[in-house]
């Protein structure tokens, strides 16, 4: 799993905060939102470091949201071949507070910032949006969609930061408290990569066993700076 590389919106964002602003300057709509000059350096770094991999041990098959920023990034990494689109695969939606700031929920919405500060994140879903539990209802879907027809093949999602915290719940059966600390640890960074190895007969139910989280040598290796900025829209989480 691999979040996209760092997107304008990702850029706004910290300006918006800077500058102590209610709202995230942006024009596009979120799905619409590209990749910054340096998200695509980020993804072509990334597909370098799958493309130095031995052949059995690349991605056969890429999955993405499809948020323009998440299929660029899939595009530019390049491993797989061509890249097929998952709805469920896409951000979590924020409804009434897209594009606002912390600061932007506390004036415009403030019953909802005492709400999410009562429930937390985890099952705080404000108007029109999301809460995380939704995000994992519909990736409990895609699994066993990639279950069903890709079972012998490795695979690659590209995706966002809370479908990857959300990924790891659901494959490691976490829960809400543990997730939530992973959360608070760091943010995932653009282009890190959380990997995951399976192996069918194993004991346990056949849990996947996580490799790698949070992973950017990557980018390390080749001098690319490494960002950790939290999406446009997730600018209250």
């Amino acid at each position: 799993m691999v979040r996209h590389g760092q997107s304008a919106g990702n850029v706004a964002r910290d300006l918006a905060d800077a500058a102590g602003a209610a709202m995230i300057d942006i024009d596009h709509r979120d799905m619409d939102v590209p990749l910054s000059e340096l998200g695509e350096a980020q993804a072509r770094s990334l597909g370098h470091w799958f493309a130095a991999m031995p052949e059995r041990e690349r991605p056969e098959v890429v999955l993405a949201s499809p948020y323009v920023r998440a299929v660029r990034t899939a595009e530019l990494i390049g491993a797989g071949g061509q890249v097929r689109v998952d709805e469920r695969l896409r951000e979590r939606e924020f409804g009434v507070l897209d594009r606002l700031t912390t600061l932007g929920i506390h004036e415009r919405f403030p019953e909802q910032a005492e709400h999410r500060g009562i429930l937390g994140k985890f099952y705080h879903r404000p108007p029109g949006g999301e809460s995380w539990c939704d995000v994992i209802l519909r990736l409990r879907s895609a699994l066993d969609t990639i279950s069903l027809h890709h079972a012998d093949k490795r695979v690659l999602v590209v995706g966002h930061q809370v479908v990857v915290l959300c990924l790891r719940y659901i494959l490691e059966g976490l829960t809400e408290a543990e997730v939530l600390a992973i959360d608070r640890e760091a943010d995932v960074a653009n282009c890190g990569v959380t990997e995951y190895d399976f192996e069918p007969d194993c004991p346990d139910a056949c849990r996947p066993t996580l490799k790698l989280y949070n992973f950017t040598a990557p980018l390390d290796i080749e001098g690319t700076p490494v960002t950790t900025a939290p999406d446009a829209k997730v600018a209250a989480e």
